[in-house]
């Protein structure tokens, strides 16, 4: 299958995917005509797999992360699974855990 088929498929770009970059640092890779991979400053960070209309997304580890209907949105929620969790987060998570003691 040509690239600008794959594209057309996955609701990507028609450009060269690469080395696409979001803004989580992540770089993108076309591994197979249905498989992406991320890396985060040369480390593997995880891949989407394009199986019929979904995108599963998969972590570092392999674990898997979800389902989704595109390939934009599929990178999205790797970028979101990377990131660090912010300081605002932690605090109401520890609080949240502290009322439950």
């Amino acid at each position: 299958m040509s690239s600008t088929a794959d594209s057309a498929r996955s609701g990507a770009p028609t450009h060269d995917q690469n080395t696409t970059a979001t803004a989580a640092e992540l770089a993108w890779s076309q591994a197979d005509h249905d498989v992406y991979v991320a890396t985060s400053r040369g480390e593997f960070a995880g891949f989407v797999t394009v199986d019929d209309a979904a995108h599963v997304v998969h972590d570092r580890h392999s674990r898997r992360i979800g389902s989704y209907p595109n390939l934009a949105a599929a990178r999205q929620a790797l970028v979101d699974a990377t990131r660090p969790p912010s300081r605002g987060r932690e605090r109401l998570h520890r609080r949240i855990l502290s009322r439950r003691r």
